[in-house]
């Protein structure tokens, strides 16, 4: 019977049958080996978090370059004032304060903003 490895962000490994593992794989790029615990590493996690952000971000900022041109078509001031609101929020997301302050992963997942960036992928 093979033995299964688990591995921490560090590339240390141990046999995942004598780990106590987290529950929430979210974040699994970024455990932290402690004698036999996984644990979250939070600089890490945070990390991870701010790359999903981008990654979710990306085409929402593409469609709206979409609305914007339209606007700006248009010469509607209105639509171009909220589309570049609604791209500022987009390319502010990474650096809000409560991923900052995030101290857990429940935290950490909570951080998302759904009124920004649509659905979490962390619910």
């Amino acid at each position: 019977m093979a033995t299964t490895y688990i591995v921490d962000k560090d590339g240390n490994q141990i046999d995942a049958s004598t780990a106590t593992v987290p529950s929430d794989r979210h974040f699994r790029g970024a455990w932290s080996l402690d004698g036999k615990v996984i644990s979250e590493d939070m600089t890490a996690a945070k990390a991870i978090f701010k790359d999903k952000i981008r990654e979710v971000r990306k085409p929402l900022l593409d469609a709206e370059d979409v609305v914007y041109m339209k606007a700006l078509e248009a010469d509607d001031a209105s639509a171009k004032t909220a589309s570049v609101t609604k791209k500022a929020a987009l390319r502010d997301a990474p650096a809000a304060s409560a991923i900052g302050s995030a101290d857990t992963i429940a935290k950490l997942k909570a951080a998302w903003d759904t009124s920004v960036l649509g659905d979490s992928p962390y619910a």
